[in-house]
């Protein structure tokens, strides 16, 4: 692969193949349309627009394209742009794939699933351990392939598992400076905390939200999930339930999209433990992107606040 698009400075010219992730049409103060589209390759993504758009452009640019582009880059309101100035669809002769231009985990497939596994294995109450064994084997393909979110934290393909397995470290770590934390809890309310994103989003690609994730969301699905596993596994009690309050109040308050609010402690910590990774990823992404003594753009689920990359980190 060239040269990453979120690798050019501020007025460098651009010119070679990029997929398009999302493309989106607009009317313009003069009435003419356009489409705002969001470009990415391995390195992230980029916004443009294309003025003037047809009804023929809208159906030859949309998602899951790849296209041939010319142009700039440019700051507008404190973010990189790419200014177009040529576009074309890709060729077969051009010899480029999807697979070229998708971000994915650091880690592998192979790798994150023999890790959860373990965590798994070490559980030691059964009725939990079997819950969410049968329920990450029912889902485990999509699982390893799905991003954990369309924008902000681990938008990537495998991001759903690479952020489950960041956080199971992360548990593990604080259960050993807290022992009377329940392990058992904390790492399967981890496991099944977002599982019910791979029903609530339409895939690793163009990621978009389904019907069932716009009307019913990943928390309401896994509640959901996890009393079908208990009833075909004729498991009945409380731990059923807990597990249920976790998934339910992970998002921690009522405005952040938590039916309930944390009322048991290993909830309250699985609430912690996701706002930090989540957290963690965004900022690293977005320092990763500007050099030592700048400022990043304006991370938007961070208060749209700009973070500051101290000049003497590397």
């Amino acid at each position: 692969m060239s040269k990453g698009i979120l690798d050019y400075e501020v007025g460098e010219a651009v010119e070679q193949f990029l997929l398009i992730k999302n493309s989106v049409k607009g009317i313009a103060s003069n009435g003419k349309p356009f489409l705002t589209i969001i470009f990415q390759d391995q390195s992230g993504e980029i916004e443009a627009k294309l003025w003037d758009a047809s009804d023929e452009d809208e159906k030859i640019y949309a998602a899951q394209k790849i296209v041939r582009i010319v142009g700039e880059i440019q700051n507008y309101r404190g973010r990189n742009q790419l200014k177009l100035r040529q576009i074309r669809p890709a060729a077969p002769t051009d010899s480029v794939k999807l697979a070229d231009f998708l971000e994915t985990a650091p880690v592998s497939k192979d790798e994150m699933s023999s890790k959860i596994t373990q965590y798994i294995f070490e559980m030691k109450n059964p009725n939990i351990q079997r819950i969410t064994r049968h329920l990450l084997k029912k889902h485990l393909n999509e699982f390893l392939e799905y991003p954990a979110a369309t924008k902000n934290h681990h938008e990537f393909v495998s991001g759903l598992a690479y952020h489950v397995v960041s956080m199971l470290d992360l548990a593990k770590a604080i259960a050993e400076l807290y022992p009377s934390l329940d392990k058992d809890l904390l790492y399967a309310g981890i496991i099944l905390h977002d599982l019910g994103k791979v029903t609530e989003l339409s895939g690793p690609i163009s990621t978009s939200y389904t019907v069932e994730g716009n009307l019913l969301g990943h928390i309401s699905i896994m509640v959901n999930e996890i009393g079908k596993a208990a009833d075909e596994l004729h498991i009945s009690g409380e731990e059923v339930v807990i597990l249920q309050h976790l998934v339910l109040s992970h998002h921690g308050k009522a405005e952040w999209g938590s039916p309930k609010p944390p009322l048991i402690k290993e909830a309250e910590i699985l609430h912690y433990i996701d706002n930090l990774d989540a957290k963690m990823n965004m900022l690293d992404r977005a320092l990763e992107r500007v050099k030592p003594g700048e400022f990043t753009e304006r991370i938007f689920p961070l208060e749209q606040r700009s973070f500051y990359k101290p000049s003497f980190h590397k």
